[in-house]
């Protein structure tokens, strides 16, 4: 599913939604509610995505991953576990697709450069962007929807005291399945490639202090929508000013946008027609260790069926307790490892990969995943149970 698809499911979606409303099978007002809700996520999304888009151009991206490449001391794994650690925080805070889409070109050109086989860093970019994005609200669009259920009009920290630990083993699990996958490819040294040069100088500490303001910003208790647009203006007006060619509207989302919009509305009008015994049958009651790696499981199963929004969605609302609704986080957050489509970040990082020549057969990713995603997922939730 490239972008322009995706806009066209999104377009027929909202189409649907809009249907159910003339129909009666949605009340306007459940509508409105509805509007109410998502629009701080979407501008969320859209601001956070221009900051990132605009961050990458500057060549932050760039030049972090270069510096890596020089502390590693020409050490392979040590430059792997560089860049898992920087996946991961770039993740935790730019959010899964940024990881996906923008990280993973930056992560096989330094693995060319030092001649290097590219699979293993950009293989760790897909996985970790999905089991990364548990940590924050921010990580991941699915926890900004269950955040003011988990923690007090969505406090970073508190949704961090939650999930925390569960994300923390997902990415050590995650990291360790990677190893063992590709150990052959980290062996070894290599010789260290000059550093990439950098065009503007000056638009690259502006776009880093930016981002050095706005990340911490992002997690102290205002609505996140705030620092990442108030970034997202000051970045446009400086490329404004240095580089206004970068300013295309390819840089609004807008596909995600009308995808989620129409997604959100046509949930809401299944959510009235009442399926919910169903699935409340489903994921079964009771906050127990076997009650929450049920929860997790279905919400993986669900995940990979359809896509980890939607599968979200529609089990949201029978996740009656804050564990439970942090135990489908898991499932539908780390366990969308094994469909291409169970995350739209993974069919955005292979159409990267693509773009720059490195073919990765679905079917192995297919196989990588049924290994991986219930591992992940299972020993995720071991922490939630204890807590």
């Amino acid at each position: 599913m490239d972008a322009v698809k995706l806009a066209l499911v999104g377009a027929v979606l909202l189409l649907l939604g809009g249907a159910s409303i003339v129909f009666g099978a949605l009340a306007p007002a459940d509508a409105l509610a509805i509007a109410d809700r998502v629009w701080p996520i979407l501008l969320f999304v859209v601001a956070v995505t221009i900051v990132a888009e605009l961050t990458a151009a500057a060549g932050v991206f760039d030049v972090v991953a270069a510096r890596l490449a020089r502390w590693s001391r020409g050490r392979t794994l040590v430059l792997w576990l560089l860049i898992v650690a920087f996946a991961v925080f770039v993740t935790a805070f730019l959010s899964l697709d940024t990881t996906a889409v923008l990280l993973t070109p930056v992560v096989v050109a330094v693995a060319r450069a030092h001649r290097l086989p590219p699979l293993p860093f950009a293989l760790a970019t897909v996985w970790l962007a999905n089991t990364a994005s548990l940590f924050l609200p921010i990580s991941n669009l699915t926890n900004l929807l269950a955040a003011h259920r988990l923690a007090h009009e969505g406090d970073a920290l508190a949704f961090l005291g939650l999930l925390g630990p569960s994300a923390l083993v997902a990415v050590l699990v995650t990291v360790v399945l990677l190893w063992l996958l590709q150990r052959r490819h980290l062996r070894g040294r290599f010789v260290l490639a000059p550093a990439p040069r950098v065009a503007d100088p000056v638009l690259l500490r502006v776009t880093a202090g930016v981002l050095v303001v706005m990340l911490p910003l992002l997690v102290v208790g205002v609505p996140p929508w705030m620092p990442a647009l108030a970034a997202a203006l000051i970045l446009t007006a400086v490329f404004a000013w240095r580089s206004p060619g970068v300013l295309t509207p390819q840089l609004v989302p807008w596909q995600l946008v009308v995808f989620a919009s129409g997604l959100f509305l046509a949930v809401g009008a299944l959510e009235a027609w009442g399926p919910g015994a169903l699935l409340a049958a489903a994921i079964g009651t009771g906050d127990g260790l076997g009650s929450l790696m049920q929860v997790a499981g279905v919400g993986l199963l669900a995940a990979n069926a359809i896509n980890n929004l939607p599968a979200y969605l529609a089990l949201e609302s029978v996740a009656d307790s804050p564990p439970r609704l942090a135990a489908l986080l898991i499932g539908v957050g780390a366990g969308p490892l094994i469909t291409p489509w169970a995350s739209l970040a993974t069919l955005l990082w292979h159409e990267r990969l693509h773009a720059v020549g490195v073919e990765v057969p679905w079917r192995h990713y297919v196989i990588w995943g049924l290994v991986a995603a219930p591992i992940v997922v299972a020993a995720a939730v071991l922490p939630l149970a204890l807590q």
